[in-house]
């Protein structure tokens, strides 16, 4: 009955199960999971931890049945559903008030609650999946892995491999061993010593290709549906402290995409039709428009506007060249302190990732807000209200509360502070796309199209689409997620589509 609401706790999973069964959940659905995951985010949502925290009630439930929904089930099983289906009408009103008191509750209703419709449309669907190009990639890697590799050092073992660079060939003179007598070769010492030695782009190599292999390749056939051979992702709405959705059994929204090899394995993501296509549509730089919006300095909403390479424009601003003159070198810097900037990066980080020293790096960083000096004040205003509230909220109201934010510690206080300038500004990206597949979802179901979203990866939606769709639906997607939302410079979308996901991107 749609007039009949409905409180419970993982509804997105439960509709997709009734759905199996020929049966569906319509109406109002408070989930309890979500509602809570808007008050406080880092919180347990558990129902055992919410029922003692707001109800008084200790809950000592047993372990659930893993069967069917309509599975033959024990007495026992039976009376465990019944107590948590007793228990989800007791906590959901409970819920309903704190959401209610918090003044969230239109973020509920507006994007999370019709989204939740939207990401378990896209998780029956699922993703076409190309086993024999995977495969062929595999054999690939194991080829380059076998090259790579060397008979008398194991690659795989960090002992093996500090010894050889700084026992053998002595690499780094200051290089110390730890409490149990190694000594470090994470991805971040062997990019410092990258210049020093061959052997370090081969070590990067070999465990970058071992990676790909064991992480992403070797395990994706196994989660290929025996009935329509499709990938069906988790889409996880109430996980990350940010807003953003993730992804789980597999994990799609982590293929590495900065790699050439990564890139590789979305050549494996095809269409669902012989003739079908793979249609991504991409916002552009969107975290970045969000900070010049936010931030309003002239500058940079400027740069926007007038469509401008904003990473060149940024180089210009800091190095005062015109933008024409600005080098690729320059560039490059300008585009990885625009990146690092929102994510508060200090002059040590900004060092490690350009291969310079702290004190250039403290020049650049000095040197961008004098450029862009609003930037700065929107960063000082977002630890300040921080401090104040003990929360930061994105544009939406979604909070992210920040309780380290007057500690002691140092390493814990500027944590909080980097989250403080990041939450508002990652948050409002992720608010600003759940936005627009609820709006490209509603299109899509007016128009009556056969083409289906399949997947969400951060900033980008993708697309199973059907041939002859491909150009309405192409103008429907860019139409509806640049004009989601009126900021002050415009959102862009890159809309391709191609016989798979890389061609497609």
């Amino acid at each position: 009955d749609p007039k009949v609401a409905k409180y419970g706790y993982g509804l997105k999973k439960l509709r997709n199960l009734l759905l199996e069964e020929g049966k569906t959940l319509e109406g109002r659905m408070y989930d309890i999971e979500l509602m809570h995951y808007l008050v406080n985010p880092e919180q347990d949502h558990s129902p055992e931890v919410l029922a003692a925290s707001l109800l008084g009630i200790n809950i000592n439930e047993e372990p659930q049945s893993e069967g069917g929904l309509f599975a033959d089930v024990s007495k026992e099983e039976e009376e465990d559903a019944c107590r948590h289906a007793a228990l989800c009408s007791l906590l959901g009103p409970a819920v309903l008030k704190e959401l209610r008191d918090s003044s969230l509750d239109f973020l509920y209703a507006d994007m999370e609650e019709p989204l939740a419709l939207v990401l378990g449309k896209m998780e029956r669907a699922g993703v076409k999946v190309d086993v024999a190009g995977l495969e062929e990639f595999a054999a690939e890697l194991r080829k380059e892995i076998d090259a790579h590799g060397e008979p008398s050092l194991n690659v795989s073992s960090p002992k093996q491999v500090g010894d050889v660079l700084f026992d053998k060939l002595h690499l780094d003179p200051k290089a110390k061993k730890s409490a149990r007598g190694s000594y470090s070769t994470d991805e971040t010492t062997l990019q410092e010593l990258y210049d020093r030695h061959l052997i370090i782009g081969e070590i990067l190599e070999y465990r970058a290709a071992k990676k790909l292999l064991s992480t992403y390749i070797d395990p994706l056939p196994g989660y290929i549906s025996p009935v329509d051979g499709r990938i069906h992702t988790t889409f996880n709405q109430a996980l990350t402290a940010t807003g953003r959705l993730s992804s789980s059994n597999p994990n799609l929204q982590n293929i590495p995409v900065r790699t050439e090899r990564g890139m590789q394995i979305r050549k494996a993501f095809v269409p669902g039709t012989p003739d079908g296509v793979i249609l991504s549509a991409d916002y552009s730089q969107i975290e970045l428009r969000i900070m010049a919006h936010l931030s309003g300095d002239p500058h940079m909403v400027d740069a926007f506007r007038h469509g401008l390479d904003i990473h060149a424009a940024t180089a210009a601003k800091i190095y005062g060249v015109p933008v024409e003159a600005v080098t690729q070198d320059q560039r490059r810097v300008a585009k990885t302190a625009n990146f690092g900037i929102i994510y508060g990066i200090s002059s040590f980080g900004l060092a490690q990732r350009l291969h310079i020293s702290r004190t250039e790096a403290k020049g650049i960083i000095d040197d961008y807000f004098a450029a862009f000096p609003q930037v700065l004040e929107f960063i000082e205003s977002c630890k300040e209200g921080a401090r104040k509230d003990g929360y930061v909220k994105t544009m939406f109201g979604r909070r992210r509360y920040l309780p380290l934010i007057n500690s002691s510690n140092k390493t814990m206080r500027e944590l909080a502070e980097r989250n403080a300038v990041n939450a508002p500004i990652q948050g409002t990206a992720a608010d600003i796309i759940k936005l627009a597949m609820i709006a490209v979802d509603r299109r899509m179901q007016k128009e009556a199209l056969a083409s289906k979203m399949v997947l969400q990866i951060h900033d980008e939606l993708l697309f199973d689409t059907v041939d002859s769709e491909k150009e309405i639906l192409k103008a429907l997607v860019c139409n509806e997620m640049e004009n989601v939302l009126t900021l002050s410079v415009p959102l862009t979308v890159e809309c391709n589509y191609g016989k798979n996901w890389l061609e497609a991107h």
